[in-house]
């Protein structure tokens, strides 16, 4: 199944993204796919084509600042969860999806799980990957310390220090053609250094937290939590405690995978995420 390559102008600038469309018209809402950091959209491409096949539509975008994504100066955009929050919205009205199930990863993440609490009427599912969901999550100092000055400047402008991360979340020395993928941006302009810059220092993780922690209380709509059991930066017994306590949530673990699992994992993840997408709400 092809995936196109596409993008798209928004009020907050051009969105690049990846979509599948299943053969025959879809029975269920499209699923958007939303990366963490410092990743790209390209870390769903194995999951979109068998999203395809079982007759759904996928849409996978760089969020705004990353990847092939316009990355705006920070005078114009502000990098943070609320700036993030208008600007998918902006998108998501752009390809004109009202209605959409919503998957989430990484440390980015929280700016999604703030998305769907935000426009629960536009929800019909949610499925989380290894993001932060309780008030001890913390950024792993692989990332934190990209965020402080100078030293951060400095780090976020090296192609290489994106390679280590992802393979230190991942547990998995990154092929070459992928890790292509993932340094382009970086080789290309050194707004991408800076854009990651920004937005580690204005994610406002604890904020977002406790915006998480007490907006889940009432949520209802279908939730799967997949987890990669041995993840270095985010444990699992929060994310067990946080599917447990939501009123249509469930736990899946994977007990080999990491903190990228959609990547490494792709046939374990979607043996149980494809059928969750799948029933009708």
């Amino acid at each position: 199944m092809a995936v196109d390559e596409k993008i798209i102008t928004t009020p907050s600038g051009d969105w690049f993204y990846r979509e599948v469309h299943p053969p025959n018209p879809p029975t269920a809402p499209p699923v958007v796919f939303l990366h963490g950091l410092p990743s790209l959209g390209y870390s769903w491409s194995a999951l979109l084509p068998d999203l395809a096949s079982q007759g759904l539509q996928g849409v996978a975008p760089d969020w705004l600042g990353f990847g092939r994504s316009h990355k705006p100066q920070k005078r114009d955009f502000a990098y943070t969860p609320d700036a993030f929050i208008e600007a998918l919205d902006g998108f998501l009205n752009a390809m004109e999806l009202d209605r959409i199930s919503l998957v989430i990863q990484g440390f980015l993440g929280s700016v999604g799980l703030q998305y769907a609490l935000r426009n629960r009427d536009r929800i019909d599912r949610l499925a989380i990957l290894n993001a932060p969901l309780s008030p001890t999550a913390k950024l792993p100092w692989k990332l934190k310390q990209m965020s402080f000055p100078l030293v951060g400047d400095m780090m976020t402008q090296d192609p290489l220090l994106i390679d280590r991360t992802l393979e230190a979340g991942s547990g998995f020395v990154i092929p070459d053609e992928d890790l292509d993928v993932y340094r382009r941006p970086w080789l290309k302009t050194s707004d991408s250094g800076r854009s990651l810059l920004y937005t580690l220092q204005n994610l406002e993780l604890k904020t977002a937290m406790a915006e998480i922690a007490s907006g889940f209380e009432s949520w209802t709509q279908p939730t799967q939590v997949i987890w990669g059991m041995v993840d270095p930066w985010l444990a699992p017994e929060p994310a067990q405690t946080f599917a447990q306590h939501l009123e249509n949530g469930e736990f899946v673990s994977l007990p080999e995978a990491a903190h990228y699992p959609q990547e490494h994992w792709s046939e374990e993840v979607a043996k149980s995420l494809l059928p969750f997408l799948r029933r009708s709400s």
